[in-house]
């Protein structure tokens, strides 16, 4: 089996239910990025504990994914994928919960990111120790093979986190067993500070599917399309019986990895070649080309997402924070 670098072709045409589908993935984008935006700005209000980890230049590929999946499919995203968590249906009230540490969040307050299990939108992730996620992705498409269910795992790793063992050893068992199982690569240049070409001596991460004798795709993950294209192949692939898909989507990483840290080791020039390729703004512009959005549209757009946003922020504000007995709770035991 060879492995495959590039998506299939993209078959747009006209028709009602492709525009629709294109609005919403622009539509998940830019709530994405508005999302993203607000929650560094009340980390730097003080208003968040702990880290800020936010996806600017991942939006094409979190959204885009995630879009390919059923309501009974199991998503595992990363700490950029804020987009996957507004698509398989969270909640922007849960979002900003939980991003403050409050009493009512899916956490009850115990972190401010996103390791938290939802199983009412079947969202569990993501493990801070990265590549761990993939055995236990892999676990969980197991199960539903022997529970006869029907569903896709979706599960996604960084550059960095495709180098851990747990990456080859989680692979390798759902390739065997042919499981329905989604493992997509991030590949946002850099795995913290350390550029690609102290990562990999390959031409493409996805060259290593060949390895599990599993297809494996390198695609534009800035092309929203291209991404959702690949990946609705995957699934189908998966649900049918067809085993595991390796997805790389190569994309940049436009700020640090997390909010404290500044990203200085990244060449400039480097950030400037990638943002002419911003996924929204290039999404964008595609689809008021094609007649698809009006500026009125957009204009309409963003009043709503900054609505929904200021009243998600407002509503967590309000609530308090855990009491300090409570948040011992369910660490140990009695």
């Amino acid at each position: 089996m060879t492995t495959k670098t590039t998506a299939p072709p993209l078959q747009s045409g006209t028709s009602e239910p492709l525009r629709e589908r294109m609005r919403e993935l622009y539509r998940y984008m830019r709530l994405t990025r508005e999302c993203d935006t607000a929650i560094l700005r009340l980390y730097r209000q003080g208003k968040m504990v702990g880290g800020a980890y936010t996806g600017k230049g991942n939006e094409a590929t979190a959204v885009g994914s995630a879009f390919a999946l059923a309501a009974d499919d199991y998503l595992l995203p990363m700490h950029r994928d804020l987009g996957a968590h507004l698509v398989k249906g969270q909640s922007l009230r849960n979002i900003f919960l939980q991003q403050l540490g409050r009493d009512e969040s899916l956490t009850r307050g115990r972190d401010g990111t996103g390791h938290y299990a939802d199983p009412a939108t079947r969202i569990y992730g993501n493990v801070s120790h990265l590549a761990a996620m993939i055995p236990f992705g892999v676990g969980i498409a197991l199960a539903c093979r022997l529970r006869r269910e029907a569903a896709v795992v979706m599960n996604y790793i960084g550059d960095g986190g495709s180098n851990v063992g747990d990456f080859h050893e989680g692979l390798n068992m759902a390739a065997v067993m042919k499981l329905p199982f989604i493992l997509i690569i991030q590949n946002n240049q850099f795995a913290y500070s350390t550029p690609l070409s102290k990562q990999l001596a390959a031409k493409n991460f996805s060259d290593r599917a060949i390895g599990y004798g599993i297809p494996g795709f390198t695609v534009d993950g800035t092309d929203v399309m291209a991404v959702y294209e690949t990946c609705v192949s995957a699934v189908e692939r998966a649900r049918g019986g067809g085993g595991p898909t390796l997805i790389e989507c190569v994309t940049m990483r436009m700020h640090g990895h997390s909010a404290s840290d500044d990203g200085s080791y990244v060449p400039p020039a480097l950030l400037e070649e990638w943002e002419k390729k911003d996924p929204v703004e290039t999404f964008e512009k595609r689809l008021l080309a094609e007649g698809m959005l009006t500026k009125n549209d957009i204009q309409e757009l963003e009043r709503r997402i900054h609505s929904e946003i200021d009243e998600a922020i407002s509503y967590a504000e309000a609530r308090p924070y855990p009491s300090g007995e409570q948040a011992a709770e369910g660490v140990f035991a009695p």
